[in-house]
Parts: C-alpha cells; sequence; structure tokens
C-alpha cells in the first residue's frame, strides 16, 4: 500500500508543479506552445535534455548490451559529452541567431522549402514509426516485469503490456498534446532529479547483494576482480562498439542526437537567451558523463549476480531492479520510471506537433492560418499520433531482441540524411538548394539498402553499422560539394539576426568545454 500511495504521489506533485509553472505562459501563441514562450532557464533546459534521452529504452537497452559487452558500451553515453559541448559553443548561437523554431526552419532559410520538407518528413517518419512505439513498448516491458504486473492484476504478460501502453499514451499524451513544451520541460526537470536520486540506488543495492563483506567497494572489487573483461571500455572488432567506430559513425550519432535532432534541441531552442541554452546544455553533459553508473554499471552487476544465463540481454535491468529493490522504494522508483518513460514519448510527441504544425500545416496546407490555429491543428495531429504508437507498441512484443541496438541501427536512416545537409549548410555558403534534396536522397536510399542487405538477406561482409553511417556521411558531402562546385548559388548565404533572444555567448563556456572533453578522454586511460 505504502508503494502504491507513494507512486501516485510523486506522479500527482510532478503533474501540480508542471501546472503551476505554466499557466502564465501564452500558449496560444506558436512559441508559447512549441518553444515554452523562449523562457526556459539553464536547470529547467538541463532536467528535461537529461529526462528526455534517459528513459526506458536507453536505461533498459544499454544496461542489456553492459551485460553482454562490458563498460565499452559507455561511449554512447561519454562520447555525447563532447557532442553536447560542440552544440553549445557552435550550433546553439547560430540557431538562435536565427529564432527558429525547428530544424527544417534553418534548413529552409539556407535552401529552399522542399528541403525543408523532406527533412520534416524524416523526423516524422523516424518519430512515429520507430521511437515511439520502442519508446512505448520498453518502458511497459521495465514497468511490467520490474513490478511483477501480470502476477499482482492476474492477467497475461502481453495484456500487462497493453495496459502499460495505454497507460503511459495517455498521460504522456496530456502533457505533450495540452500542456506544450514548458510542462513537458519543467516535468521533465523535476523527474531527472528523481530518476538520478533512484537511478543511482539500484547499482548501490546491487553492489552491496553481490559483495563478500557488505560493502559498496566490496562489490566493486569482486566484479573487478571476476570479471576484468567487462571494464575494458576498448574492446574487440567482434564487440558492438569496435573502438575505432568512436572516431567514425559514433561521433556522427552523437553530433546528430545532440546537435541537430528536434526532439532534443528543441529545449535549448526554448532557452531565454544565449547564456541560459549553453549554461543548460554544460549542465546537462556534467550529468551525462556520470552517466555509466545508471545505464551500464547495473548490467555488468546483473552479469554477474544470474552468471550471465539470462534469456536476453534486455531481461538483465529489470530482473535485476526486482532482485536489489527494498520494497520500500518500489512505488517511488515507478514514479520516476514511469515520470522518465513519460518524457522520452512527450518530448518526441511534442517535437512531432512542432514540427507539422509548423512545417507541414502552415508551409503547404494553410499558409494564412493565424497561431491559434497552427496551435489548435498540431494537437489534433498529436492526438492521432499518439493513438497510433499506442496500437503500434505492443506488437514489438514479438520483435523485441536488442531495443538499443536495434533502435541506433534504424535511426540512421533518417540522422545521416539531415546531419549531412546541415553540415553543409553550416559550413558553405554557395551550395544549392539541387545539392541538399539530393544528398538527402542519396544518404537515405544508401542507408536504408545497407539495412535490408544486413537484416533482412543477412549478408556478413558489410561494415559495423558505425563506420556505415560514417560511409554514407562522407560520401553524401562529397556528392553535395561537387554539385556546390558545378551549380553554385548566385550569392553567398548570410544569416540574419532576428532579435528572438539575447545571442550573447557565455563567457565560461570554453573553459568548460575544454574541461568536459578532457574528463571524457580521461575515462578511456582508466578503462583501457
Amino acid at each position: 500500500m505504502f508503494g502504491i500511495l507513494s507512486f501516485f504521489g510523486f506522479t500527482v506533485l510532478v503533474a501540480v508543479i508542471a501546472y503551476l509553472a505554466t499557466r502564465s505562459t501564452n500558449e496560444k501563441s506558436s512559441d508559447g506552445y512549441f518553444l515554452g514562450g523562449r523562457s526556459l532557464t539553464a536547470g529547467v533546459i538541463a532536467g528535461s535534455l537529461l529526462l528526455t534521452n534517459l528513459s526506458t529504452e536507453q536505461i533498459v537497452g544499454l544496461n542489456g548490451n553492459a551485460y553482454s559487452d562490458g563498460i565499452l558500451v559507455m561511449a554512447w553515453e561519454t562520447l555525447a559529452a563532447i557532442a553536447m559541448v560542440i552544440c553549445a559553443i557552435f550550433l546553439l548561437p547560430r540557431y538562435l541567431k536565427g529564432g527558429i523554431s525547428t530544424i527544417p526552419t534553418y534548413l529552409e532559410r539556407r535552401f529552399d522549402t522542399t528541403t525543408k520538407a523532406m527533412t520534416s518528413g524524416l523526423f516524422l517518419s523516424g518519430y512515429a514509426i520507430v521511437l515511439l512505439p520502442i519508446v512505448l513498448y520498453s518502458g511497459s516491458l521495465a514497468i511490467s516485469g520490474m513490478f511483477d504486473l501480470p502476477g499482482k492484476l492476474g492477467i497475461s504478460e502481453w495484456a500487462s503490456i497493453w495496459v502499460c501502453v495505454w497507460s503511459i499514451g495517455i498521460i504522456g499524451g496530456f502533457y505533450a498534446i495540452f500542456g506544450g513544451l514548458k510542462a513537458v520541460a519543467v516535468s521533465d526537470s523535476i523527474n531527472a532529479i528523481g530518476l538520478l536520486v533512484g537511478g543511482l540506488l539500484i547499482p548501490i543495492f546491487g553492489l552491496y547483494a553481490i559483495s563478500d563483506d557488505g560493502s559498496l567497494f566490496g562489490g566493486i572489487a569482486k566484479l573487478t576482480a571476476e570479471h576484468p573483461e567487462k571494464f575494458n571500455a576498448i574492446g574487440s572488432e567482434s564487440s558492438s562498439i569496435p573502438f575505432a567506430t568512436i572516431f567514425t559513425g559514433m561521433v556522427l550519432v552523437q553530433l546528430f542526437y545532440w546537435g541537430t535532432n528536434q526532439q532534443i534541441i528543441q529545449r535549448a531552442l526554448g532557452a531565454k537567451n544565449l547564456i541560459e541554452g549553453q549554461k543548460g546544455v554544460m549542465l546537462a553533459a556534467c550529468f551525462k558523463i556520470l552517466g555509466p553508473i545508471i545505464v551500464v554499471l547495473p548490467g555488468i552487476i546483473a552479469f554477474h549476480m544470474f552468471d550471465g544465463q539470462l534469456e536476453k540481454a534486455d531481461q538483465a535491468y529489470p530482473r535485476l531492479v526486482a532482485e536489489v529493490l527494498p520494497p520500500a522504494f518500489v512505488g517511488f522508483f515507478a514514479a520516476v520510471l514511469f515520470g522518465a518513460i513519460l518524457s522520452s514519448f512527450n518530448s518526441a510527441l511534442n517535437s512531432c506537433v512542432t514540427l507539422f504544425g509548423i512545417d507541414i500545416y502552415k508551409q503547404y496546407i494553410y499558409k494564412e492560418a493565424p497561431e491559434s490555429k497552427i496551435v489548435s491543428v498540431g494537437k489534433r495531429f498529436g492526438i492521432v499520433l499518439a493513438f497510433f504508437s499506442m496500437i503500434i507498441a505492443p506488437f514489438l512484443y514479438y520483435a523485441s531482441d536488442g531495443l538499443f541496438g536495434y533502435l541506433q541501427q534504424v535511426n540512421g536512416a533518417y540522422s545521416i540524411p539531415i546531419l549531412s545537409v546541415i553540415v553543409i549548410g553550416f559550413l558553405t555558403k554557395r551550395v544549392p538548394a539541387i545539392a541538399a534534396k539530393s544528398g538527402i536522397i542519396f544518404a537515405f536510399i544508401v542507408y536504408v539498402a545497407y539495412i535490408i542487405m544486413q537484416r533482412g538477406f543477412g549478408v556478413e561482409w558489410l561494415p559495423h553499422m558505425l563506420h556505415m553511417q560514417a560511409i554514407a556521411f562522407v560520401a553524401t558531402i562529397v556528392l553535395m560539394l561537387v554539385i556546390g562546385a558545378v551549380k553554385p548559388r548566385e550569392t553567398d548565404y548570410v544569416q540574419e539576426y532576428t532579435n528572438e533572444v539575447d545571442i550573447t555567448s557565455w563567457k565560461y563556456v570554453k573553459p568548460v568545454g575544454v574541461l568536459i572533453t578532457f574528463i571524457v578522454i580521461s575515462t578511456y586511460v582508466i578503462f583501457r
């Protein structure tokens, strides 16, 4: 009973605080609804960035990878910090200077409206078909498994997944569709605190559980002594992340996710000024360095505790939580985990609403639409998309092996085309719109062909997923540069300052960025 009360108590508290914090925001305007009235501060941005990223597809999936491959999978976390440094120093000032609401809006100004429509379509397809259903399913799998809902409710695991999917989807939809970005960001920042606390408790309890002398350091000593191979950050060519991929596709994955992914960067675009945006991104980067404690270490503990005998690696984290979490903490942990699931779902859903309302509806359907109409139509689109995701998600129950790796592989189909044109847009002034459109189509076809050959036909000689993403990226860049050389723009592109926000840079952004980069590199020296 205490667990149930603590779960509902914390969940309701977050909802009430989010409601009170957003009452003064004019959510009938585009900026108010889609960007929180451009009023987000550093703490809110950092919390929302962290919780948007850190959900069950990350916690369950990455710990599953750690169960199989050990600490080398920390690259997904630690290298993110360097990408966030690049975003804060290089990308964010340019985004805020243009006063944009979406990444495709920048591409429209740099190239043309067709480029904008193509990138919006890629974002929407990736979120609707891949990200939203996986977030719902992985979250439901975690909640159902960790807290034995089939046993408590007297239903099958399949039915339990349906119950969780629709509960998460309906509640998350209310936040995203009716609350706008600020409600999402405020609830995220509160849940982020709870998740950091709850997430740290699992490895702590796990280390105590496996220790011979009942101490924290005893557990660490036992892991390092009995499983030294799990603490090798370099890995081999046969591992899920060969060391060489850190310098190829991994760099691109991180740059796309933290610098150009609408779902993520929208939080920073809502900053009240550049200083708050840079502080928020840098604060989140500091926490990402500590991320492996939550999303990697528990997987290694689970490998030791269950003798590496689990049927599926993705079962590692739910089984560990069920084994080591004291009953008194069950309600609280369920609440913060539920909040993390909601965060990723409602953040992606809010970004879809933003992309459709601004980049599709206003651009192609009703160009003279007032802002209140854009918001209203966006909400209706979000409702349809939420129900679509909730219908698809439970069926992943029959195809759920290595969720995190699958998600990263499929994401390349839209991340590489979008990142390629953004890089060309920032680094060149004369490459024309035809080059951008050709590059998007080329990168998409090349990478989808790779996925079909690998997953559909089982071709073994193909390069690693991350290497392939780098190959596709370089080939696309070369193609666009060649087109730009043959048929350049008549004039240089010059980005105009819209005066939407103050773009004075934070004076400590570069020193802090250097420090974060040094710490990340040091982790590889320590665990080499």
